[in-house]
């Protein structure tokens, strides 16, 4: 708007002279309103991206070269060349390219050569175009002395060039959208090439004035640089929902029309033998794909069968016929391979979208990338899985690179609409040691691998013999029964705090595997094993009975505390079970009300029938039951109002990024609300720092669990923890400490 009424005040003014109020104050304004525009998108992203950080930066130096330029010619002093002015103005211009070169550079990997090509090709007539165009400033350059006038009249129009060939070259080349309003950004970016075409060949003659309609064109493009970053700031990472269908040849078609039209105009009157030789070149580049097509194509085709296509990594097949060839010249020296597997990514993709997945696997292609050499092969199996070979590398640097490839994934991965952290689990082999080839070298790895996951280590060298022990002892029926048998299963309790008190009320039971050969195994490394063995409903009555045992010991210490325990699909279908849980109950003298039983909402969704026949038998026990994970599954929410359920446990994706998103809060309330409007209570899972704890409490949760009130402990950990834990009857402002949460 700004940028409309200066342009407006210098068209209606009546003369040309400067004008104090409309080429001063109003002119100067029209400058720093995008600025401020362009800092407050910054400040309000959801992200900090450099793409947007750098434009800004841009469009403020333009501003203040303008800002020098007008106060010199208010006071009536010439304005010296170069000028600050000058360093603000070219400040523009490469920091503009930079934000650029950030906004393309995901897909530079996966642009091919005639992509490539056809930029050239549309950069080089543009430029010959322009040769012809500024005649008379080049000539007067290379004719006469290289004075500072003449540099700036013609330096200004070709970095203008730059930047536009790099923008409607990619874009109409690949075909791809870059972002809302991404059509503003091209327009801003001609308006100035105009302005300084305009400009420079007014400065030859000495022409130019401050005041004139050329003024309010630089500050039109800037105000659409300033809302392409505004733009780009709301809707971080996301692409344009509409295309400009440009067909593949445009760029290189209308780049011959303008070398031929400098050609012909060359034959019949005198024109640079720059523009000359720019636009022969032109033309010879375009030939090129004609006589070269067929080859063109085929190296195209042959770069994509060994490209993934998601995230523009070597693929697999890559892998299998590098790695040999890598290995083949280098046998006298050392090298690892690393296989990188991403944990728990399943649980991301099935439960917020394989578009969100997919978001995902390309955020930690890039990160993995930065953090190799340029000698290193990175390329992806499939899946999550990646694989890195480490040219002239031992045991100890491969495990240092291990260590750096996951702290690389530490910070969360913003994927626009969700926040999402992520981790991996990485296994070494080493050549020559541990095998000669790649399919042996990436069996070891993979074992490695799966011992990492398993001991949850991070990562893990492949040792002869301690690997093979993984799928020989750890995968057998046999292992798994003598867990069972051997007293190898433990518990571990987390606290559950009633927010409105900061009294412990109840914990939830947590199994553990102590394995005799690999130490401590979380659940993730072993019940899918149970449920494929179909040991599932013996692993829930030794959890049953272990709660209950320790419920019982703690009620009889005057501790009364309710023991939650997960339950599976099979042991939520077996109608066997309310019999059995109240069996239990009854012989440990217990009120059924201390047990409580999670399920998740997949659970619901096979047989619904048959699931609310035994909850509702359950619940006539006395026995409560709790939705765990809620809002993590497709469902419906029906089973709300069908079945008999007495709390909600929010699924912690939605915990962990609710002070960083406000969409995740919104939901978290809601959640909350829609509880409470039910008769339900409502736990939240994954609280892991204060202020979150603060929060949930002033929305009304009810209950919280999590590291910052404490991990998950072992029975007597637990009652020492209750002991050093301030009284129950404390206020109910009480907050967790960090000593509380050790």
């Amino acid at each position: 708007m700004v940028s409309a009424a200066y342009t407006a005040a210098v068209v209606l003014k009546p003369s040309e002279e400067f004008h104090p109020l409309v080429d001063g104050a109003l002119g100067l304004v029209a400058m720093w309103v995008p600025a401020a525009m362009s800092w407050l998108a910054v400040y309000r992203a959801e992200s900090r991206r450099p793409d947007i950080l750098l434009a800004a930066c841009a469009v403020s130096c333009w501003a203040a070269g303008t800002t020098y330029y007008v106060l010199h010619a208010a006071a009536g002093e010439d304005v010296p060349l170069p000028s600050p002015a000058d360093f603000g103005y070219s400040g523009f211009y490469l920091l503009m390219l930079a934000a650029l070169a950030f906004v393309v550079r995901d897909r530079l990997r996966a642009m091919t050569w005639s992509v490539i090509l056809d930029s050239v090709i549309g950069a080089l007539g543009a430029a010959a175009v322009l040769c012809v165009v500024l005649d008379p400033l080049l000539t007067s350059t290379m004719g006469g002395p290289w004075t500072p006038t003449a540099l700036l009249g013609t330096g200004y129009p070709l970095m203008d060039l730059l930047l536009v060939a790099t923008v409607i070259g990619i874009t109409a080349s690949t075909g791809f959208s870059l972002g809302e309003g991404w059509v503003l950004v091209v327009l801003g970016l001609l308006l100035f090439t105009g302005a300084d075409v305009a400009y420079a060949l007014l400065e030859l003659n000495h022409d130019y004035v401050l005041g004139t309609p050329l003024d309010a064109s630089w500050a039109l493009g800037l105000s659409l640089v300033a809302a392409w970053i505004a733009l780009q700031a709301r809707t971080p990472g996301r692409h344009s929902r509409w295309r400009v269908a440009v067909p593949a040849q445009t760029v290189p078609t209308l780049a011959t029309v303008a070398g031929l039209g400098v050609l012909i105009l060359a034959s019949q009157e005198r024109v640079l033998v720059l523009a000359v030789a720019l636009a022969s070149l032109t033309l010879a580049l375009a030939v090129l794909p004609l006589v070269f097509r067929q080859r063109l194509r085929l190296s195209e085709a042959t770069t994509q069968a060994r490209t993934d296509e998601l995230t523009g990594l070597p693929n697999r097949r890559a892998l299998y016929a590098d790695v040999p060839e890598r290995l083949a010249a280098a046998r006298r020296r050392r090298s690892a391979v690393l296989l990188l597997d991403l944990d728990k990514f399943k649980e991301i993709n099935d439960g917020l979208g394989h578009d969100v997945g997919d978001r995902l696997l390309v955020q930690v292609a890039a990160r993995l990338s930065e953090q190799l050499r340029p000698a290193d092969l990175l390329a992806r199996m499939g899946g999550d899985e990646f694989v890195i070979h480490l040219d002239n590398c031992g045991q100890e640097q491969a495990q240092a690179v291990a260590l750096t490839l996951r702290a690389a994934l530490v910070e969360p991965c913003d994927l626009g609409d969700i926040t999402v952290h992520v981790s991996a689990s990485i296994g070494i082999s080493c050549y020559p040691e541990q095998g000669q080839d790649l399919t042996l070298l990436l069996r070891k790895a993979d074992m490695a691998m799966y011992s990492a996951k398993s001991t949850r280590s991070g990562h893990a060298v492949y040792a002869d013999g301690a690997a093979e022990l993984i799928p020989h002892q750890f995968h057998t029926v046999q292992a798994l029964n003598e867990a069972l048998l051997d007293d190898q299963l433990i518990l571990h309790f987390q606290p559950k705090i009633d927010l409105s008190t900061g009294a412990v009320r109840g914990v939830e039971a947590l199994v553990r595997w102590d394995h005799p050969t690999l130490g401590l195994l979380q659940p993730e490394a072993f019940l899918a094993r149970f449920e494929e063995a179909g040991l599932m409903p013996a692993l829930t009555n030794v959890i049953l009975g272990r709660a209950l045992d320790q419920a019982a010991a703690w009620a009889n210490d005057e501790k009364p505390l309710s023991v939650a325990v997960n339950l599976s699909a099979c042991s939520v279908m077996d109608a066997r079970l309310p019999a059995q849980i109240a069996t239990m109950v009854s012989d440990r003298g217990l009120t059924p009300s201390v047990l409580v039983l999670e399920i998740t909402e997949d659970v619901l969704v096979g047989d619904r029938s048959r699931a609310s026949t035994t909850l509702s038998a359950l619940r006539e026990t006395g026995v409560r039951i709790a939705v765990d994970d809620f809002g993590k599954g497709y469902s419906s929410l029906s089973y709300l109002r069908d079945l008999p359920i007495d709390e909600l446990k929010l699924d912690k994706s939605f915990i962990l990024t609710m002070l960083d998103d406000t969409r995740a809060t919104a939901l978290v309330v809601s959640t909350i609300d829609l509880a409470h409007s039910l008769g339900l209570q409502m736990t939240a899972e994954g609280v892991e720092n204060l202020d979150t704890y603060r929060s949930l409490s002033d929305y009304g949760c009810d209950f919280a669990q999590g590291f910052v009130v404490s991990k998950p402990l072992t029975a007597p950990e637990l009652d020492a923890w209750l002991q050093a834990r301030c009284p129950l009857s404390a206020a109910a402002d009480y907050v967790p400490t960090a000593s509380q949460a050790e």
